[in-house]
């Protein structure tokens, strides 16, 4: 059986080293650097991983050389699928992924933490990002959350064998944890639709919470925060990466399952605006809709079986309230017809949302921002707080 030796591991760490480097236009500084070697990101990847767009498995124990080239590649890799429980191979989602090291590197950068301040981590995972946080402040500075039992002791067990005991505790994170609070910093490893009010409770007036940011209709972007000590926080979108939704967020709604009846009757008319525009390969135009229609999600179904439609787009509300049906008969590129049910008309809204988009400018992510009121009310605004995003959902 081949062996990994410690040398291999070390030339690994050098390449992905470089390959970050490069990714992100510059070296980790070195505080942080410091703690990518003192914190390696194998230590913390279970001996069984999924990986690539099949999430084909890979073992550590029957082919060492192949887990450690994915551990050091500059990808995400699934550590968990169907939150531990035994996976139907046609049925198998993931539940846990460490997530790609130059976005956790660029996290912590735009996290901008400082010596003597405290960190709340929400969502352990492997433990590694708690683990570069615990080296760079001192592990009694850090407390990281995981609503998973399994997860979060194997975390502890990981994060103790490179020498670091930051206060880990198995709970929701969506209530933050007030004990060891307040907070200087916030970073979250799972993506939120609405910012939790305890994270802002929690955390000092100037204070920074991190997190990934998700609508239904596109999981992308990093969300900044700045607390303002009134129980408001505001600040930008970032165009970066995406990440597993938290739990406590979760809709698992399925088109015939949840939405589509027998006895709807929808109403057929015609657009001229193509469904992969506003749910294709266009990310900046995807996250804008996304921003002005909260609870509105989309599900393509290639070739349905249905007599002239060779590829259809499902958009439905989370509520299950209203749905739309948008059809291409695989030759007209200009006229689609459009079935649509419910209270809502959501072509319409989609329509009207990419149009508002359009007129401002096809403004890409980096744009936008969102304040989270007292209240918490969530309001987006684009350039600056005072010029409000349309929600038209």
């Amino acid at each position: 059986m081949v062996t990994v030796t410690e040398g291999s591991e070390r030339d690994a760490m050098r390449g992905l080293l470089r390959s970050m480097s490069e990714g992100l236009g510059a070296s980790p500084a070195p505080a942080w650097e410091n703690a990518y070697w003192a914190v390696p990101r194998h230590r913390f990847l279970p001996d069984r991983i999924w990986v690539g767009d099949a999430w084909g498995q890979c073992s550590r124990e029957t082919d060492p050389e192949t887990w450690l080239r994915h551990a050091y590649a500059d990808t995400p890799v699934i550590t968990q699928v169907n939150d531990g429980q035994v996976a139907d191979p046609e049925d198998r989602w993931p539940s846990c992924s460490a997530s790609a090291p130059s976005i956790v590197f660029r996290m912590l950068h735009l996290l901008d933490v400082s010596p003597g301040q405290r960190v709340l981590e929400i969502g352990t995972g492997t433990g590694w990002n708690a683990g570069l946080l615990a080296h760079r402040l001192g592990p009694e500075r850090v407390t990281t959350l995981e609503v998973d039992q399994a997860l979060a002791d194997r975390a502890v067990r990981d994060l103790a064998a490179v020498g670091l005991r930051p206060h880990a505790v198995c709970v929701d994170g969506e209530s933050g944890y007030e004990a060891d609070g307040p907070y200087d910093r916030v970073i979250a490893t799972c993506s939120v639709r609405s910012v939790p009010p305890a994270w802002i409770a929690q955390t000092k007036p100037g204070g920074v919470i991190l997190l990934p940011w998700e609508s239904p209709w596109l999981c992308y972007g990093l969300l900044r925060l700045t607390v303002d000590g009134y129980g408001a926080a505001s600040g930008p979108f970032f165009p970066y990466s995406a990440f597993m939704l938290m739990r406590g967020q979760r809709r698992d709604l399925r088109i015939f399952r949840d939405v589509v009846r027998d006895d709807h009757v929808p109403a057929e008319s015609r657009s001229g605006l193509a469904p992969w525009t506003v749910a294709g390969d266009d990310w900046a135009a995807r996250f804008a809709i996304g921003l002005q229609l909260r609870r509105v999600w989309r599900a393509w179904h290639e070739d349905p079986g249905v007599a002239g439609v060779a590829r259809r787009l499902w958009v439905a509300t989370t509520d299950a309230a209203s749905w739309a049906a948008v059809d291409w008969d695989g030759r007209n590129d200009e006229r689609f017809t459009v079935w649509q049910h419910g209270s809502r008309p959501l072509w319409d809204l989609v329509e009207a949302a990419h149009a508002w988009w359009r007129g401002a400018g096809s403004p890409g992510p980096e744009r936008f921002g969102l304040t989270v009121t007292a209240d918490g009310s969530h309001r987006v605004w684009l350039d600056a707080p005072g010029r409000p995003v349309p929600r038209l959902d």
